[in-house]
């Protein structure tokens, strides 16, 4: 039996040398708060309510998100929905690198408008 995110030793060991380079750290974390500001005004800029976020995703309400889910995977852009959390209306998006976010910005107003004509 294993975790369903099972981490190997050695993804563990560079886990640990990349905790200690705080050079990369900070790089890290820079790149990580200017992620999440460029998808919460995207979002924002679409109409959308977001949930502020301290962590490397943020939640965003589109209405019956499992058919949201299933048309961004269409599109490639892969996020998750939670209505496990009894949050069916909501996504959670992970930061990525910008081209990543860019991406998803792009796809969300044709997958959503899919979504709700599916729904329809």
């Amino acid at each position: 039996m294993r975790l369903p995110f099972n981490v190997s030793t050695i993804a563990q060991a560079a886990a640990c040398a990349a905790l200690a380079d705080e050079a990369f750290l900070r790089r890290s974390h820079a790149l990580n708060r200017a992620g999440l500001r460029e998808l919460d005004a995207g979002l924002r800029g679409m109409g959308l309510e977001t949930v502020p976020s301290f962590a490397n995703f943020l939640l965003v309400r589109v209405g019956p998100a499992a058919r949201a889910y299933r048309e961004l995977l269409a599109r490639g852009v892969i996020v998750r929905p939670v209505g496990s959390y009894d949050l069916p209306d909501w996504l959670r998006v992970t930061v990525g690198l910008p081209q990543e976010n860019e991406r998803f910005l792009k796809a969300l107003p044709a997958a959503l408008a899919a979504a709700q004509a599916a729904g329809a």
